[in-house]
């Protein structure tokens, strides 16, 4: 496989030549594609935000000068938020999105109900080109008419589900009404993306229904971008993708396991996107044991995260960790600065009955480890001290 440092050398050159957009950008930073030998190189170039995509799509509409092929040898033309004109180029690498179909088994055999849009955004169409590229067949219902999913399921013995895993809950639910539970449902094998895959979702799929389950990350702008699977935590990315976790007040490029804004490249030259902020928090793992990269998660989106000690804290990072401790109720944390050095105390609301001894250092050792951050005190707090659905981050600090 070719080296990732020769295929941004060779892309940032191609975009430079070919791509007026791109060639604004490095002439704006003061760089030449010379300049850029490799990853590490990538951080000369600013991020581009997808305020800014949208402000240079509209200049210079339709593709904003990013497109560096004939426009009539696209297949297809979508539109994103903004509103912006996404053009689907041929993909230069056909096989690299369907490491998420083949991880759950998507081949010949399956009957695939896809769920996603067909029209306007590229979810539909996309996914349909993989699962028959991996050599099934695809039932294209759109979202929607579940009684008629039902009966189509089931009539042609669907072993696979690719949408929303809310929907996918409703159809299992109104199939459960019509006597049809886990021992009939012929599903086996689910891909889902475009919301959130819940622990207790994944329970249901895989554990009553036995089911194969991935759960893929995208954006309209960059599509497929990682995919979950069993035992690692967060996204193996695609190897279409490359992936920097960057200071969002900053733009610079974080270490390893430190939570920043996810700042994607693609490395597909007919339509390169170089250094593009997604305004989604994460953080890559510092030994992936992916072939590619590994994305630990999504943590919210950079607007919402504060900076606590040089790292980023999401409310969705607090979440997450208290999703591991079903004692807690309620969680805060409250930020605070006596001196010249922030202090961080979390706030806990136990459920009824439930016992905290141990609770305080396995809370903190799972802050250490997920969000690098260390936590100064944990207390313990009477029912109705933390406002339910209230700030989940109360920054008291100072700045004066």
């Amino acid at each position: 496989m070719t080296d990732i440092n020769e295929r941004i050398r060779d892309l940032v050159q191609h975009a430079y030549d070919h791509a007026p957009a791109i060639r604004t950008l490095i002439d704006e930073a003061g760089v030449a594609p010379a300049d850029i030998q490799g990853a590490e190189d990538l951080a000369k170039i600013p991020v581009l935000s997808k305020d800014a995509l949208v402000e240079i799509h509209g200049a210079n509409a339709p593709f904003g000068g990013f497109l560096t092929i004939d426009p009539d040898d696209l297949p297809r033309i979508y539109i994103s938020p903004g509103p912006i004109y996404d053009p689907q180029p041929p993909p230069e690498d056909p096989g690299a999105l369907l490491a998420p179909f083949k991880y759950i088994g998507i081949g010949r055999g399956d009957r695939v109900l896809n769920t996603f849009m067909y029209h306007l955004t590229p979810a539909g169409i996309l996914l349909d080109e993989a699962i028959r590229a991996c050599g099934a067949t695809v039932i294209p219902t759109g979202p929607g008419n579940t009684e008629l999913q039902i009966m189509m399921m089931m009539a042609l013995g669907a072993s696979g589900f690719v949408g929303q895993p809310s929907y996918l809950m409703t159809l299992l639910d109104k199939a459960a009404e019509m006597g049809m539970g886990a021992g009939i449902v012929p599903l086996k094998k689910a891909l889902f993306s475009a919301e959130p895959y819940t622990p207790s979702q994944q329970a249901r799929f895989e554990g009553d229904y036995g089911m194969q389950t991935t759960s893929a990350y995208g954006t309209a702008d960059l599509g497929f971008i990682g995919y979950t699977r069993e035992g690692l935590q967060g996204f193996c990315i695609v190897p279409s993708i490359y992936l920097q976790i960057c200071d969002p007040e900053t733009g610079a490029p974080l270490p390893a396991g430190e939570t920043g804004e996810i700042v994607a490249t693609t490395l597909n030259k007919s339509y390169p996107l170089i250094r593009f902020g997604t305004g989604d928090l994460g953080a890559l793992a510092p030994a992936p044991p992916c072939e590619g990269q590994q994305l630990l998660g999504l943590y919210g989106r950079s607007g919402d995260a504060i900076k606590v000690r040089g790292m980023f804290l999401h409310p969705n990072q607090l979440k997450a960790a208290a999703m591991q401790f079903p004692e807690i109720k309620e969680l805060q944390v409250v930020i605070t600065r006596p001196g010249n050095r922030d202090v961080v105390t979390v706030k806990i609301e136990l459920r009824e009955g439930a016992d905290g001894e141990g609770l305080a250092e396995k809370l903190s050792a799972l802050a250490q480890q997920a969000v690098r951050l260390r936590i100064d005190a944990v207390h313990i707090v009477e029912a109705g001290v933390i406002e339910p659905g209230g700030r989940k981050i109360v920054d008291e600090r100072g700045w004066d």
